[in-house]
């Protein structure tokens, strides 16, 4: 190369460069430009795009439908028709009909509602969960592998893996069937006025396991609630798992659903995700369940202008229950542990001798306040058993429980819980009773002839008994008469034209242990 050429060589390079470097920038660009547009549109919605073709849905949703084929499972878009308008009238032989509308701005892990059947009909609570963050999805028939493939295609497509369901009617049986049958991919159950197969209701269990939360709203006339909804609520109930009820009062098999959606929306939205934490002194053994009364409230609907009964979890606090059975550790027998939602300083606690049922308003009242109430285990054959009494407290105390417990307990546990603190003065804050049987498997000691222990560690008593209880002039007197004798303190609360079954003032009672427990 000659030096005339170098010269225009390089004179040309000149100008190429600076031209190839703003190319390679607009280039550059544009490609960052796509790349952030991609990026956060999959960061709006974390799915994957689900078809070209779409309609819209009430308040201008995205919709799409689709066709399943029945026998190849294979799905392809359509256009629903405009006749359809919200509904789906159109069927294909051979095709199931799918559709999925989509929020505007999806909620974190895109969640979403698959109704059971009947498409568009009072979709009220659907509108509600698709302003905050819901997908809303169905296929026109009943589970099978029709919807195994449908659920499969979703979750392919970036939707949660446990959706919520919604069952009107027919539509309950279809949304039992399915998460009965598949428990591990179910959030939560909304059933309307449901019906229920004997298959599905025979494997609540499953649901229960998993603690899979229902709701059930049911007409007090409707046709359905004897046979369906009650016996729901009342299986639920034995499995410890959570169900809230609402019955509308007056009201038939139509309409469905509430005027006013945002009860359903507001549990469905609450309920799509389940707590993982678990207390530090929870092992494997342990069965995780759910505690709650079972008071009614009655609450007036606006929009229908009619009152409902409410129960359950919706409408009453909740917490986690934890029983264990260890032929080991703790007998044959089960081990209780209920705790409070906000546990108090120092992690005060109930030493309840006894089982606890779901009208126990003085326990209600001391978990709201932060105790946990841990019930007693009972041996096979003997009864309370002091060394697993022991175990327990030293199990629990290990983990940053009080060194001073309260001791509860009705009837002959009364005598129980009785025993245990005279053995373990050192170790008890109060003691309260109902009226108290003083009588024990766990010694052979005479309870009445040995309260010394208990009056001279300074620990005051509440007794709360019936004036026509049969057990109160040899047992709450004598307890009382032999207590003051012996310098200790004690209140006893006589409800006068009562017999052994109280129904209990919780304040006095609850104000005294709060106060004796921090003393």
């Amino acid at each position: 190369m000659n030096t005339q050429s170098k010269t225009t060589w390089h004179s040309s390079l000149k100008h190429i460069i600076p031209c190839m470097i703003i190319i390679n920038k607009i280039v550059l660009c544009c490609y960052l430009l796509t790349l952030v547009t991609v990026n956060t549109a999959s960061a709006q919605t974390g799915t994957q795009a689900f078809s070209d073709i779409k309609t819209t849905w009430r308040g201008d949703y995205d919709r799409y439908d689709f066709l399943m084929d029945t026998a190849t499972l294979a799905i392809k878009p359509i256009k629903a028709a405009a006749s359809e308008q919200y509904g789906m009238t159109d069927t294909v032989k051979g095709q199931v009909r799918c559709i999925l509308v989509v929020p505007k701005h999806a909620a974190t892990g895109n969640p979403w509602c698959w109704r059971g059947f009947y498409w568009d009909h009072e979709p009220q609570y659907e509108v509600e969960l698709l302003n905050r963050g819901f997908y809303i999805a169905y296929i026109n028939c009943d589970p099978g592998k029709q919807w195994e493939a449908w659920y499969k295609f979703l979750i392919d497509h970036g939707l949660s893996a446990k959706p919520a369901f919604g069952g009107m009617s027919r539509g309950g049986i279809n949304a039992y069937a399915w998460a009965t049958s598949h428990p591990d991919k179910v959030s939560c159950i909304y059933g309307d006025n449901p019906a229920i197969r004997p298959a599905s209701m025979a494997k609540m269990g499953d649901l229960a396991k998993r603690d899979i939360p229902l709701l059930n709203v049911c007409g007090s006339q409707d046709f359905l609630y004897e046979k369906n909804t009650q016996p729901i609520e009342d299986i639920y109930h034995q499995l410890n798992g959570r169900i809230t009820v609402l019955i509308k009062e007056g009201t038939a098999h139509h309409p469905h659903s509430l005027r006013n959606p945002m009860i359903i929306a507001d549990w469905i939205e609450k309920n799509i995700q389940s707590s993982t934490a678990v207390p530090d002194f929870i092992d494997s053994t342990f069965t995780k369940s759910h505690y709650y009364s079972l008071a009614k409230t009655y609450k007036y609907l606006t929009e229908e202008d009619t009152y409902a009964t409410c129960s359950g979890p919706g409408f009453t606090p909740c917490y986690d229950r934890y029983d264990v059975k260890n032929k080991n550790f703790f007998g044959t027998s089960t081990l209780v542990i209920i705790v409070p939602n906000n546990p108090a300083p120092g992690k005060p606690w109930v030493f309840r001798a006894d089982r606890i049922d779901r009208d126990a308003v003085v326990d209600q009242e001391l978990l709201a306040k932060g105790y946990y109430i841990v019930a007693t285990p009972l041996t096979e054959q003997s009864g309370a058993d002091s060394s697993q009494w022991n175990a327990i407290y030293r199990t629990l105390t290990d983990h940053g429980f009080a060194k001073k417990v309260v001791m509860e307990g009705t009837g002959a546990s009364a005598g129980e819980a009785y025993a245990w603190a005279i053995q373990n003065p050192d170790k008890v804050s109060c003691i309260y009773t109902v009226n108290p049987v003083m009588r024990s498997l766990m010694t052979k000691t005479v309870l009445l002839e040995n309260l010394s222990p208990l009056a001279k560690a300074g620990i005051p008593l509440l007794n709360v008994c019936g004036s026509q209880d049969p057990w109160l002039r040899f047992n709450t007197m004598d307890i009382e008469s032999s207590y003051k004798q012996l310098g200790g303190s004690i209140t006893v609360i006589v409800k006068q034209g009562e017999g052994h079954f109280l129904t209990i003032d919780p304040k006095p009672v609850v104000d005294f242990i709060t106060k004796k427990s921090k003393s």
